[in-house]
């Protein structure tokens, strides 16, 4: 009877202290007051007075609860939950929306539950985690197809078996470009394949009230399955997945993540009913938030652009290169009152690491001129 080496703790103490080695352990730092670059708060939701107000207003009429008190198949559920998802469903034309908690139980809960043996789900391989982890839970052959990369796409779906996914975001929460989405439907569509979109940062960014790029392109009758996160553009908490009625039926059938964990409270229902309901009236923030885009890249060097990922989304990234020098450059510039965090690996690849700074609505453009101001005079100093 073979005995374990280790005893829990030796084993954690190790697998941290190699972390330690490889300068990648992570650490919770609390926010502070310094210029925000960091934050998926794109249009200053998560600290609008006014959309804070609106929800207290609006939980004030409903039954006052602390919690759902179980599942949505067991007490969980409510008049007002599912209005909210025909409300949902009718805002991103669509035909039926389903809440789930987050984004990350969404896609944890539609790759495990869609992913059956026999079938295959192709994934661009800078896909989210939750993505991931969605399909080590399926029965699916997965196959990833190099990012954005149309060529290697269609190799992948030539090689697949059974009912086919294809799974991408049309915004990259680490690169900050955009998937070719017009160009996957049509492949999609001559493969017989179907499309999930994760739509987690286009929410409430594009300029078409922040409905996403699939509706911007008009795409919605041609895609299978949208995933709407509520935690960073709106400012709030929670996700919806997007499709058909028989998808709806289906996962609250089938998909793990909605059937066994407890139901959102209404005061997070209200939140997300409500930030729609601003988001409606935010235009000038969407505007506001692309001008500054604009302005950062505008006031950067030759050198500075050198390193910069191409996006027109507010995720814009330098690619520095190993975790030791990515933290450096990310410490002075939080000693000099601008909160950018470093991106390590193992959550980008080697040699990838980069500054991730996020631009909003809310920045001053002096605040962003200053930032850009220090990373002209660091790289271009850089030999």
């Amino acid at each position: 009877m073979s005995r374990s080496k280790f005893s829990a703790d030796q084993f954690l103490f190790h697998r941290l202290e190699k972390r330690k080695e490889q300068n990648a352990l992570r650490k919770l730092v609390q926010t502070t007051e310094l210029s925000d670059f960091c934050s998926n708060d794109y249009i200053g939701f998560a600290r609008s007075i006014k959309l804070a107000r609106h929800i207290s207003k609006s939980c004030s009429k409903l039954k006052e609860s602390n919690g759902s008190g179980g599942s949505r198949l067991l007490a969980g559920n409510s008049v007002f939950a599912e209005n909210l998802e025909l409300f949902i469903a009718d805002l991103h034309n669509v035909p039926a929306a389903l809440l789930y908690n987050s984004g990350y139980d969404a896609n944890l809960g539609i790759f495990s539950a869609l992913g059956q043996k026999g079938n295959t789900i192709i994934y661009d391989e800078l896909i989210h985690a939750s993505v991931h982890d969605g399909m080590r839970l399926s029965g699916a052959t997965t196959y990833l197809f190099k990012h954005n990369d149309l060529k290697h796409l269609e190799e992948r779906l030539n090689i697949a078996e059974g009912t086919i996914y294809v799974a991408v975001e049309s915004i990259y929460s680490m690169d900050g470009d955009s998937a070719p989405l017009k160009e996957i439907v049509r492949l999609c569509k001559k493969y017989a394949a179907n499309l999930i979109v994760d739509e987690a940062h286009a929410t409430g960014i594009t300029q078409n009230k922040g409905r996403g790029r699939v509706q911007e392109l008009k795409l919605e009758n041609e895609v299978f399955a949208r995933v709407h996160t509520y935690g960073k553009g709106l400012g709030c908490h929670g996700a919806a997945v997007l499709g058909s009625k028989l998808l709806r039926d289906f996962l609250i059938n089938y998909s793990r993540s909605f059937i066994y964990t407890t139901a959102l409270p209404n005061n997070s229902l209200v939140a997300i009913h409500e930030a729609y309901l601003l988001l409606a009236k935010s235009e000038p923030e969407i505007k506001k938030l692309h001008k500054q885009i604009h302005t950062f890249k505008k006031h950067l060097s030759k050198k500075v652009i050198s390193y910069l990922i191409p996006s027109e989304s507010p995720i814009q990234c330098l690619v520095v290169g190993g975790n030791e020098s990515v933290k450096k450059i990310a410490e002075d510039l939080q000693t000099n009152g601008f909160d950018v965090r470093p991106i390590l690996n193992p959550t980008v690849p080697k040699g990838k690491e980069r500054l991730r700074i996020c631009i909003h609505s809310f920045n001053t453009r002096k605040e962003i001129k200053s930032l850009c101001s220090f990373l002209n005079e660091y790289f271009d100093n850089k030999k």
